[in-house]
């Protein structure tokens, strides 16, 4: 093989004084770093489990978004509503989100650098602090509902002693676990995170044992597609739940913790390789996670008067009165995987956040003062919500309705600067995607923004109401639409990225 043909992009040399996703020092060697380079020039190293483990971690990181209490809500209000016909969306759905985080892995490994850093490269200015700004309102967003999910798990588990604002600032404090845990190494604040996980799998588990939810429906709902005018509600939230705009960040970042020589073909594609596993296994996990929560409230609530009003804050205590106490009273368990949930979610909040500000805006602050920025966009407006909204159920819902809307706008703004990136030859050298992957990934792009897009409609035609609010409503969309168009465009068009010069 020539040696010309062994490269991927590298980042020159006048740009390494630049804010990194990581460090050298806090990278994870991974074995077999230091062999001979002939192996590395003739083809992909053989698989081995001692560097499958090195590399497992940041797919498991990834995978806590599809954990968080905003998808826990989706995942219990498909089953009260929709019973058990909706769990082969929710299989597909994840199959999808799989596709995307694996380009968004595929990005970060072949480049060196993750995708808010190439934003700010590939667009000017102003296109670049539209996406900025995009990407922290559904960070914001996102972080919302979290903290308000452990808040309310707080509340459970403290019997009423701490209301939601207590919850919150408790809450707030997970950054400075972060920032301890992170101190010891990624290895460290990865097996946290591990541990927050199978928290989260033993208590819906337990769950699923105590409510005993049907084996044989649980079957056909995964393996028979079903849906109706009834169920479709449901269905948009399942699918839309599933892909979030600031995890498609993260991802790109997390995998550059692990120490590459990205001028060896075969090592870059043995980490892309043994992240595709173990970003595989994750949301293996995530979706028996979410398969446990939706079939328990399908059980017990489906097909019941209540089962439209089901939410997180009344969950728990419904499921109390149905199952009673037991061993260990059903609705202390569910608070317990609630709060892990909110927990975890907000804490790699907290670690996007900081991806996303330092590679659009290439600020190379102390850790410290980045987290606490960061945890300040979603803490500040967080405490207004629990305040206002704290003796008020409805309000809750209605205002959750609102933050997936939020979060839904903005997912395109994160899948189509990926899906140009990742198909660049000047990006990704020899990485690029493929024309049929390229044509799957668009597809299912284009699918989850219609999908979305329907969810913003028939948000919108049920809320606005008043000529000056529609007017402003009509503004937005029509820029918003343009906005889109700018991206795609631009992302089939443009010869503006400057080829990067290969290492020698």
């Amino acid at each position: 093989m020539p040696p010309e043909d062994n490269q991927v992009p590298l980042l020159s040399d006048e740009e390494s004084d630049q804010d990194v996703a990581y460090e050298s020092g806090e990278k994870v060697l991974i074995v077999g770093i230091d062999e001979p380079d002939d192996e590395g020039l003739l083809g992909t190293p053989p698989f081995s489990w001692k560097k499958l483990w090195l590399f497992t971690g940041p797919g498991f990181l990834m995978s806590i978004a599809f954990l968080d209490p905003g998808n826990l809500e989706g995942d219990l209000q498909a089953g009260a509503i929709a019973g058990y016909s909706l769990l082969w969306l929710l299989m597909w759905a994840t199959v999808i989100g799989l596709l995307v985080q694996l380009l968004s892995a595929r990005l970060g490994v072949a480049t060196g650098r993750h995708l808010a850093e190439l934003c700010r490269e590939e667009y000017p200015t102003w296109a670049r602090m539209v996406l900025w700004v995009m990407a922290e309102l559904a960070l914001i967003g996102a972080d919302i509902q979290e903290v308000i999910g452990s808040a309310i798990a707080i509340k459970i588990l403290s019997n009423g002693a701490l209301p939601l604002w207590a919850g919150v600032i408790i809450t707030a404090c997970d950054c400075f676990i972060f920032l301890f845990l992170e101190n010891y190494g990624v290895r460290k604040l990865e097996a946290f995170f591990a541990v927050l996980i199978a928290t989260m799998a033993v208590s819906f588990a337990w769950m699923f044992g105590e409510t005993k939810p049907s084996g044989t429906e649980l079957l056909l709902g995964v393996l028979i597609p079903k849906l109706s005018s009834k169920t479709i509600k449901q269905a948009v939230g399942v699918v839309g739940c599933i892909i979030m705009p600031h995890n498609v960040f993260l991802h790109s970042a997390l995998v550059q913790s692990r120490e590459i020589d990205q001028t060896k073909k075969g090592r870059v594609q043995e980490a892309l390789n043994y992240y595709s596993i173990e970003s595989a296994a994750a949301l293996l996990i995530s979706f028996i996670i979410n398969l446990f929560v939706t079939t328990v409230f399908a059980k017990a609530f489906y097909g019941t008067e209540v089962a439209s009003t089901i939410g997180l804050v009344n969950a728990g205590q419904y499921l109390q009165d149905k199952y009673g106490g037991g061993l260990f009273p059903i609705l202390y368990i569910w608070a317990i995987g609630l709060l892990a949930a909110g927990q975890s979610s907000t804490i790699t909040g907290t670690y996007a956040g900081q991806f996303i500000m330092g590679g659009f805006l290439n600020l190379k602050l102390k850790k410290w003062i980045r987290a606490l920025i960061t945890r300040s966009f979603a803490i500040v407006p967080t405490m207004i919500v629990a305040l206002v909204f704290d003796t008020s159920e409805a309000a809750l819902d209605v205002l959750n309705e609102w933050l997936n809307v939020l979060q839904s706008i903005q997912i395109p703004f994160a899948l189509i600067p990926l899906l140009c990136l990742v198909s660049k030859e000047q990006i990704m050298g020899t990485f690029k995607i493929g024309s049929v992957l390229k044509t799957i990934a668009w597809l299912v792009a284009v699918l989850v923004i219609l999908i979305n897009g329907y969810l913003l409609f028939d948000f919108f035609s049920n809320e606005v109401t008043g000529l000056m609010f529609t007017s402003i409503v009509f503004a937005f969309t029509g820029a918003y639409i343009a906005f889109i168009f700018y991206l795609v465009s631009r992302g089939f068009t443009s010869s503006a990225w400057r080829r990067l010069s290969p290492a020698k």
